[in-house]
């Protein structure tokens, strides 16, 4: 079996020719998941930091998404080397670190997903889907091909720290998260905010001239494409659940009217 080095997101942000659009799936559903697969997105964003996911779901994810022409990133809960290490055994490519904050934060998510002596990764590839049980030749001395790392700039003590995180061999690519982000800078709820976008985009900036893509959470279709305007090379621009919440709000009020006359507000 050969050894699948193509399918890295970092392998297909390299060859894009236009920005990547991906979407949240956090419902858990693997059926939900494969629906989603077959959008005709870029990519798909499988969340357990904020979602219903343990391993289980996760792999039955990757198993139902697996064979539909899109890629598929990771959100592990938080930056741990276990974590990542059960993550990676899973069979997964490619991760998108949470709250990475500084330089250390960085090189210590990277060390999580390469074998010793370049990293921290503990050794079990005979018992590990990444590795097709042994059947992958190579694996260990290769596997650091199949796996990309981007890591979440999503505080104001990342954005200060943003060219050093860049910096840090084996980081790919970075990826904003405006509502963390609102939320350090005293704006919490205000992603939108002028100077919460003045940040995203200094950050945007600081990764193009590290030749880095950078990615972008904007669930709002204009603050989408002020950032695709500003360079972001990738985006995420809806979830399954939101979807499926707003479209339910929506049959809601064709039928039945409204008791209080205001609707909830989306992400």
């Amino acid at each position: 079996m050969p050894l699948r080095i193509e399918d890295t997101f970092r392998d297909a942000l390299a060859a894009a020719d236009r920005p990547l659009a991906g979407m949240w799936v956090c419902s858990g559903s693997p059926l939900i998941a494969e629906l989603c697969a077959g959008s005709g997105l870029d990519w798909l964003l499988v969340d357990a930091e904020h979602s219903p996911n343990g391993l289980e779901s996760v792999l039955a994810q990757l198993q139902a998404i697996h064979g539909y022409p899109v890629h598929t990133l990771v959100r592990p809960p938080v930056n741990d080397t276990v974590v990542i290490k059960q993550y990676l055994d899973l069979g997964v490519q490619n991760l998108l670190i949470p709250m990475v904050n500084s330089l250390a934060e960085a090189e210590a998510a990277v060390a999580a997903t390469r074998y010793p002596p370049h990293g921290v990764r503990g050794v079990g590839s005979a018992l590990a889907r990444a590795a097709r049980w042994n059947r992958v030749p190579d694996y260990l001395a290769r596997a650091g091909e199949t796996i990309s790392v981007t890591v979440q700039i999503e505080s104001g003590a990342a954005v200060d720290a943003v060219e050093e995180i860049l910096k840090t061999d084996g980081v790919d690519a970075i990826f904003l998260g405006p509502s963390d982000l609102a939320a350090s800078m005293g704006l919490l709820g205000q992603q939108d905010h002028e100077e919460v976008r003045a940040a995203v985009e200094h950050c945007l900036k600081a990764a193009k001239a590290a030749g880095k893509p950078a990615g972008v959470n904007a669930f709002n279709p204009d603050t989408a494409r002020r950032y695709l305007d500003a360079g972001a090379d990738f985006i995420l621009v809806g979830a399954d659940v939101a979807l499926l919440a707003r479209g339910s709000e929506a049959l809601a009020a064709q039928y039945i009217k409204a008791s209080d006359g205001g609707s909830p507000a989306s992400y």
